[in-house]
C-alpha cells in the first residue's frame, strides 16, 4: 500500500543499531513512516479518537490512552510488520515473539499548568519484581520492548514527549525525590525524545522513562506498539473478531503476533516432542529467508 523502497520487514539490523541499544536501552530511528503514511494513520487516530470521545472515554483535559487499538483499523494491524520497524523487534528479540501491550495516545495542550509529579517508571509491573535478584548491580531480564510511532510533531521540548535516561535500563532502581508535592528536577542524564512526524523510536521495557506535560499548542499523538515473548501472557485485551475482515487480511505471521499458536507448546517454541516448531510462522519466514543465526541466542 505505501512504497518503501522494497523492504519486507526481513532485513536485519545492523550489529552498530544492536550494539547502541543495548548500551542506552532506546534508539530512534527518523523517517520511519512516509509521509502518506502518517497521514493516513493520523486520520485514522483522528477518526478512533472522535469515537472514543462520543463515548465519554476521553478525560476533561481531552486525552486519550487508548489500550489494544490495533484491530481499530487496517493500517493499524498493518503496522505489526512495519518493513522499517519491525526487524528492530525480531533482530532485537528473536522469532517467538508477539504483541502483548499497545496503546493509542492523543494529548491535547495541557488546560492548566503543570501540577507537581513523578512519573519516572519501568514497564513491565511485577516483571520488576517476581524475578528480582538480590544483587543490584545484575540487572533484570529485558523481557519486552516498544516501538512508538510519532504522528505529531514533537521536535521541540514541551510537546509532551517522552523522556528518558539512556543506559537506565540497566539500573534496577532509580533514587526518588522524598517529597512529591512539590516540583522536582528530573534526574540527572535525563533526555527529551525530539521527534518529527514520521520518526519512531524503539525502548527496552526496562528504560527509566516518563511522560511530560503539553505545554505547547499541538496535540500530540502517537502509537505504540509493544513485543514481547509469546510464553508471556497479554497485558491488554484486542477484542479482536476471527470472523471480521480485519482477521482475514491478516499475514499468518501478523496472527501470530496477536497471539496465535497451534497449541500450549506452541508458545514456548516448541512441539511436543520437544523439538523447536519450525512451522511458527515468524521462525519459518526468517528461516527460508536465510535470517536466522546461531551467534544470537534469540535468533536460533
Amino acid at each position: 500500500m505505501f512504497d518503501y523502497d522494497g523492504r519486507t520487514g526481513y532485513e536485519p539490523i545492523s550489529d552498530t543499531d544492536r550494539k547502541e541499544f543495548h548500551e542506552q536501552g532506546f534508539l530512534l530511528l527518523r523517517n520511519v513512516l512516509t509521509e502518506e503514511h502518517r497521514a493516513a494513520l493520523e486520520e485514522a487516530v483522528d477518526r478512533v479518537y472522535a469515537e472514543e470521545q462520543t463515548k465519554g472515554n476521553t478525560t476533561k483535559d481531552g486525552t486519550l490512552h487508548l489500550l489494544g487499538f490495533l484491530d481499530r483499523d487496517e493500517l493499524f494491524g498493518n503496522l505489526l510488520t512495519h518493513p522499517i520497524a519491525f526487524p528492530y523487534m525480531w533482530g532485537l528479540a528473536g522469532w517467538n515473539i508477539y504483541t502483548h501491550h499497545n496503546h493509542l495516545d492523543v494529548t491535547p495542550p495541557a488546560l492548566e499548568p503543570e501540577k507537581p509529579y513523578w512519573g519516572w517508571h519501568q514497564d513491565g509491573y511485577r516483571q520488576n519484581s517476581d524475578p528480582e535478584t538480590m544483587d543490584p548491580n545484575l540487572p533484570r531480564p529485558m523481557f519486552s520492548l516498544k516501538v512508538a510511532y510519532v504522528l505529531s510533531d514533537l521536535s521541540e521540548t514541551g510537546r509532551g514527549a517522552t523522556k528518558v535516561i539512556p543506559g537506565s535500563h540497566l539500573w534496577n532502581s532509580l533514587p526518588r525525590p522524598d517529597d512529591l508535592t512539590v516540583h522536582n528536577p528530573d534526574p540527572e542524564g535525563t533526555v527529551e525524545i525530539t521527534a518529527k512526524p514520521g520518526d519512531a523510536f524503539i525502548f527496552d521495557r526496562r528504560q527509566w522513562h516518563s511522560r511530560s506535560t503539553n505545554l505547547s499548542s499541538i496535540t500530540r499523538k502517537m502509537l505504540f506498539v509493544g513485543y514481547t515473548y509469546r510464553w508471556i501472557r497479554p497485558l491488554d485485551e484486542l477484542h479482536i473478531d476471527p470472523e471480521s475482515e480485519w482477521w482475514a487480511n491478516r499475514t499468518p505471521v501478523q496472527r501470530q503476533l496477536c497471539g496465535e499458536g497451534t497449541h500450549t507448546a506452541n508458545y514456548w517454541g516448541i512441539n511436543w516432542n520437544g523439538y523447536v516448531d519450525d512451522e511458527i510462522p515468524l521462525r519459518k519466514e526468517l528461516k527460508e529467508r536465510g535470517q536466522l543465526d546461531r551467534s544470537i541466542p534469540w535468533l536460533r
